[in-house]
């Protein structure tokens, strides 16, 4: 059993149940499996490692079956040892966990911990082949296994075969044009939407005490006779989403991230 999650605009954590087809679909095939005709894999090259900003689904910190998992911020440097699987046909056409909609012919994998999207290299310890992949989904939630590959990526490493294997993963830094690998001139930035006010003057208030409180920049913003208030713009998806939650414990339930659009 996978669970997928999604983290939309202004939505909480939420189950996704699929895209392309439903719950009934997926669950009719009650153990995983390849496809019915396997085409050759060769063609398929390795995933190629590219800045991407995190994505605002999937990178929030999660429970499954009671226990709770948190997303590494900063994972440059990351390697684990453990045990491979992987998934087919049985979520092949679904959403991932970051919205994406899962192919099962991909270069792509889950990971518990590791931010959404990442590239990682995975070395098949036991027969010595490589390849990297592209994590974009949780999991894998069974004891001891460290990721969960896809179809393409498990027959490229001989994983198919054996059903597990032992494997070695390493994070691949990427960075952007601007020489990091947090921010990038060209990925979106975002804003929350703190609090919606009729009062000019009890706008400006909060506004300005949530600069003092959480360091960030903040604005008003009227149209007609409502001030919406503002936190950002914040370039980093994790970032946001952080701040989302503090300002949800302190006080602002209703407060959501979207997308920035400068003037």
């Amino acid at each position: 059993m996978r669970i997928l999650t999604t983290l939309g605009l202004g939505v909480a954590l939420t189950i996704i149940a699929g895209c392309s087809g439903s719950d009934k679909d997926r669950y009719a095939i009650a153990q995983d499996v390849p496809p019915d005709s396997p085409i050759s894999l060769n063609h398929i090259e390795d995933a190629t490692p590219r800045y991407e900003p995190y994505s605002l689904g999937g990178n929030k910190d999660y429970t499954v079956r009671g226990k709770s998992y948190s997303v590494i911020n900063n994972p440059e440097g990351f390697t684990e040892k453990g045990k491979a699987s992987w998934y087919g046909k049985k979520f092949h056409g679904h959403l991932t966990s970051n919205g994406e909609t899962y192919d099962m012919y991909s270069m792509s994998a889950a990971h518990k911990n590791l931010p959404i999207p990442s590239y990682v290299k995975v070395t098949n310890v036991d027969n010595g082949k490589t390849t990297v992949v592209r994590v974009n989904d949780r999991g894998p939630f069974h004891e001891g296994r460290i990721i969960d590959l896809s179809y393409a990526a498990a027959t490229k490493l001989g994983v198919v075969q054996t059903g597990v294997a032992n494997v070695e993963i390493e994070f691949i830094t990427t960075k952007s044009k601007s020489g990091n690998n947090t921010t990038s001139d060209a990925h979106p930035s975002y804003v929350i939407q703190v609090a919606s006010l009729g009062n000019a003057a009890n706008s400006k208030k909060l506004s300005n005490t949530l600069t003092e409180e959480y360091e960030q920049p903040s604005y008003v913003e009227k149209q007609d006779t409502i001030n919406r208030i503002y936190i950002g713009p914040i370039a980093d998806a994790l970032e946001a989403k952080q701040l989302l939650e503090k300002l949800q414990q302190n006080g602002h339930p209703s407060a959501f991230i979207k997308k920035h659009k400068p003037e």
